[in-house]
């Protein structure tokens, strides 16, 4: 008898779930949100509008960090510096290390866009406020961050297609159905 992890979906694909559906909403709520600011390079009603949206959602998954299930919390993906290092280097001299979460270097790329976004859009929220208001310091911070979020968020998709390649699963998709390919050997 197949155990759970090793039962078909719904759709009768092999998998296990890793990501819950308030992780895949977050995700992709996010995505959204930041694309249009970064499109619409605005200081009106519905630019102001998304990245306080964009607050709530970086609330909520600082939250679930700690109470969600298990390949939501930061404990269970954020590796220390030793295992990112060891991580990067097995890959690049093609150690196949498989992790169902978030690899190392992952989840370290997680902390860095929350952070990156939480300082933009944080920065941003302030300067909506009458006493920040053309403060230069925080105008400056948040162009920079903003101006700077395209280059993270490309190292971030890079490496999604990089480990998706690597490891022959579609990320990408992962994060649509929930669902990941069981490995043979992975690591939580």
């Amino acid at each position: 008898m197949r155990s759970s992890r090793h039962m078909n979906n719904q759709n009768g694909e092999p998998g296990i779930k890793v990501w819950d559906p308030l992780i895949r909403v977050f995700h992709w709520t996010l995505v959204i949100m930041v694309l249009f600011n970064l499109m619409n390079d605005e200081e009106g009603q519905l630019h102001q509008l998304a990245g306080y949206s964009v607050l709530g959602l970086l609330t909520f998954r600082i939250l679930w960090g700690f109470v969600g299930p298990h390949h939501a919390r930061f404990k269970n993906f954020v590796a220390r510096p030793t295992e990112v290092k060891a991580y990067l280097k097995g890959f690049i001299y093609g150690h196949d290390s498989h992790y169902l979460g978030h690899n190392p270097a992952g989840g370290w790329m997680v902390l860095l866009l929350l952070g990156w976004l939480a300082v933009t859009a944080g920065t941003g929220s302030m300067l909506a406020l009458p006493s920040f208001a053309g403060q230069g310091l925080f105008e400056g911070i948040h162009e920079a961050f903003a101006e700077t979020l395209p280059l993270i968020i490309t190292v971030h998709v890079c490496g999604v297609i990089v480990s998706g390649l690597w490891h022959r699963e579609n990320l990408v998709k992962a994060m649509v159905t929930g669902r990941k390919p069981y490995p043979r050997k992975a690591s939580s």
